[in-house]
């Protein structure tokens, strides 16, 4: 089971009330969410492995160097960095801290999101893999002969989607596999990612279920002369206009597979790596339930952490 962490922290955080405070009045309803998504998912899917994936970097330079408009809206106004909740913010370190205590592996790579750690891990497992995230942009990683779908979390944890090939297929209108091709004709505003002008979902479609790939949709935009559906003349016109977007589009759409991360186990751990810092922190930060849930989860015995 790989994480989405950001995507699950920033979930918790707008889903859980910042009412949720440590003893001393502080915020910390992202970390209290997060902890108790990670139970409940242990509990409910029972993975033999977890790691919780992390964006060193959230707007990767390859990626804003192809597509400048990605991610640009959710810059703070100085242009540095991404513009966060003040109330959540601090707590991103506090969780840090838990799960290195906790024995959870947390996995990042300088230059990337959390999606490319993701895709890598996935693709080099070996074995089925679930990703959990609320980010459809992982859903082209869906692969039912490798045994990788995506537990989909934009209803809320309770009311996760599983989603595989023929889930895609149900939803969008197109090869289970195709996600990422669709994703860069349909645009992600979400991503700051505007697609083919006038080319909308349905359309999309239409062109990749006629040409196979974006690469082949190109391809008939290129040799085309007399037009027909569904590549109109309109369409074809609206194409050739996005050319440059198409050219840059796909290195910013498209997960990394094969980012260099050192080896990656992912264990479950059967007690706290570092159980007095555990205790420290559920006590200084109003923890003790949540950590109480995810070592019940995990299997611990009473003795491994002592929270009473």
């Amino acid at each position: 089971m790989l994480l989405d962490a950001a995507s699950l922290y920033f979930r918790a955080f707008y889903g859980v009330p910042t009412s949720i405070t440590t003893p001393d009045g502080r915020p910390i309803n992202a970390v209290r969410g997060f902890l108790d998504m990670t139970a409940r998912l242990l509990s409910a899917h029972r993975p033999d492995r977890l790691v919780a994936c992390w964006d060193d970097d959230w707007r990767p330079a390859f990626r804003t160097e192809a597509l400048p408009s990605y991610k640009a809206h959710r810059l703070a106004p100085d242009g540095s960095e991404e513009t966060v909740p003040d109330e959540l913010s601090p707590q991103v370190p506090i969780l840090v801290d838990v799960l290195a205590a906790a024995g959870i592996d947390r996995v990042g790579a300088p230059g990337y999101e959390a999606d490319d750690v993701i895709g890598t891990l996935a693709t080099r497992a070996g074995r089925p893999v679930d990703v959990v995230t609320g980010d459809r942009d992982l859903f082209q990683l869906v692969d039912d002969a490798a045994g990788i779908r995506v537990l989909y979390t934009a209803r809320g944890i309770a009311d996760i989607e599983t989603v595989d090939e023929a889930v895609v297929t149900a939803k969008y209108g197109i090869p289970g596999r195709a996600y990422a091709d669709f994703a860069v004709l349909r645009g992600d505003p979400s991503d700051g990612l505007p697609g083919v002008a006038g080319v909308g979902a349905k359309t999309a479609a239409a062109l990749i279920n006629e040409f196979g790939s974006l690469a082949g949709i190109r391809e008939a935009v290129a040799r085309t002369v007399v037009a027909k559906p569904p590549l109109t003349a309109a369409v074809l016109k609206k194409m050739h206009a996005a050319s440059a977007y198409l050219d840059a589009a796909p290195v910013v759409v498209a997960v990394a597979k094969d980012i260099d991360l050192p080896p990656v186990e992912g264990h479950l751990p059967e007690a706290p790596a570092d159980p007095v810092a555990l205790v420290e922190l559920a006590a200084e930060h109003g923890l003790e339930s949540s950590v109480k849930r995810l070592g019940a989860a995990l299997g611990w015995s009473a003795e491994a952490v002592r929270l009473d």
